[in-house]
């Protein structure tokens, strides 16, 4: 079934959703960051379809979603006075915090065998609806097929999840277009396990102190546990091969992206800046310009939508341009690096 209450909502509709996650079904929804594919956080075979629709691999744990502060109390327990600081501040909002879990509530499924929880509040109205009213938390990760860019309007994924599911709802473009910042406190220090919306500097400000953890710019290894989505396995991935090309200076990082283009004979696309496209020699039709370097949230709420439109084209190889690793850079540079799969080039001054 598809709903499209981006133009309208109605109770009946919204009370047929419902009944389909507390009856064990798979549904696509929108959230301010991507679209989800979710189901009953509670129902461990419920949550088993996710996986098999995704194809994701089952040590990769879910972000189980509530709709009040209430609701995180039901299924996580010992949460500290940073922690509290933390989920008053930006919940609901782009924020998933790690929790320790409590005992014989979530299936195994859900947080890959952990002791911990990853829980978030979206601050999305359909979103908080749904969960609201079914009465029970949601497991959902990005709605895309595992390793792939995640979907952020539902004519990019609607094709390779529609018969997977049981609803697709339709909510228009995601507002951010960029997974939530993920945060675990240790030793009361928050540390940013995922960047996302919510900056370091934004945390410190709430809790004094924070830490980026260095695997966020890292490869994890095949055998390490992970506690937040998106850490490890390939992610936000087209078919095609890309590379991550930056440069302080940006005439130098326009000379290696026209270097790399002269390399492969042409056949690339750029993903680059509005300010560059009459520096860098493509031809027609494969320079995708992704806005303003000076507006790092609109790449954000577009690149994975280019993404996909860049491998529409089928190149050699994607070159996309890089953004200093402060701010909201350091989240779109994550997510490019794992795009990537770390070949990047960065011009060393």
């Amino acid at each position: 079934m598809y709903y499209n209450w981006e133009e309208n909502t109605s109770t009946e509709e919204l009370k047929v959703i419902c009944n389909l996650i507390k009856n064990g079904e798979l549904i696509i929804f929108p959230t301010e960051t991507v679209y989800g594919i979710g189901a009953n956080a509670l129902d461990a075979e419920a949550v088993g379809k996710i996986f098999i629709a995704k194809g994701r691999p089952s040590d990769n744990p879910l972000i189980v979603h509530v709709a009040s502060k209430e609701e995180i109390y039901n299924i996580a327990t010992d949460i500290t006075e940073v922690e509290e600081k933390l989920i008053e501040s930006f919940m609901p909002g782009p924020f998933t915090i790690i929790l320790k879990k409590k005992e014989n509530v979530l299936p195994d499924i859900v947080t890959a065998g952990l002791d911990t929880v990853a829980v978030r509040m979206p601050n999305n109205l359909i979103a908080q609806a749904i969960i609201t009213f079914s009465g029970v938390p949601i497991a959902a990760p990005s709605a895309n097929i595992s390793g792939k860019p995640s979907g952020t309007n539902i004519s990019d994924i609607r094709n390779e999840l529609e018969s997977k599911v049981s609803a697709i709802i339709d909510g228009g473009d995601s507002s951010i277009g960029l997974e939530s910042t993920v945060v675990k406190v240790i030793n009361e220090i928050p540390v940013i396990l995922r960047p996302g919306k919510i900056t370091p500097e934004e945390i410190r400000e709430v809790a004094g102190n924070v830490e980026i953890d260095k695997k966020v710019f890292e490869q994890v290894g095949k055998d390490e546990k992970v506690e937040s989505p998106g850490m490890k396995h390939r992610h936000y991935a087209p078919n095609t091969k890309c590379q991550l090309i930056y440069a302080k200076d940006e005439k130098n990082q326009i000379f290696e992206i026209n270097k790399r283009v002269r390399k492969y004979k042409g056949d690339v696309v750029v993903i680059g800046f509005t300010e560059h496209k009459k520096d860098i020699v493509v031809s027609e039709g494969r320079y995708i310009d992704i806005g303003s370097k000076h507006d790092l949230e609109a790449f954000a709420k577009n690149i994975y939508s280019e993404l996909r439109n860049a491998d529409k084209i089928k190149p050699e190889i994607i070159l996309i341009e890089g953004v200093p690793k402060e701010g909201l850079g350091i989240a779109i540079m994550n997510r490019l690096l794992r795009t990537c799969e770390y070949d990047y080039f960065e011009y060393k001054e």
